[in-house]
C-alpha cells in the first residue's frame, strides 16, 4: 500500500497539511499531527502492513496493540478519503 500520486505533505506555519496537486478528485486539505506525518512519510513510498507496524513500533514507545489501533484509524481515514494504493 501507498499514498496515490498527486498528494503532497506540505509544512504550513508549523502545521501539516496533505494538499491536491494536479488532477485529483479531492477537495480541501487534511491536516496532520506529528504522528500522522510520520505514517503518511512511511506510505509514500509501496510497502506492507506488517512493514509499515514494525517501523511505527520503532519510531514510537507504544505497546503493539496501541499501534495497531493507531495505524488502523489512520489507514481507515485514508481509505475513506481515497488517499490509498493498495496493490
Amino acid at each position: 500500500m501507498r499514498i496515490k500520486d498527486g498528494y503532497l505533505l506540505k509544512e504550513v506555519a508549523g502545521n501539516f497539511v496533505v494538499v491536491p496537486v494536479g488532477n485529483v478528485d479531492f477537495d480541501g486539505m487534511i491536516s496532520l499531527n506529528q504522528t500522522g506525518v510520520s505514517i503518511w512519510k512511511m506510505l509514500e513510498t509501496d510497502t506492507e502492513y506488517d512493514k509499515l507496524l514494525a517501523d511505527f513500533l520503532d519510531e514510537y514507545d507504544v505497546e503493539t496493540e496501541t499501534a495497531k489501533a493507531d495505524l488502523d484509524a489512520f489507514i481507515k481515514k485514508l481509505r475513506e478519503a481515497g488517499l490509498l494504493y493498495e496493490s
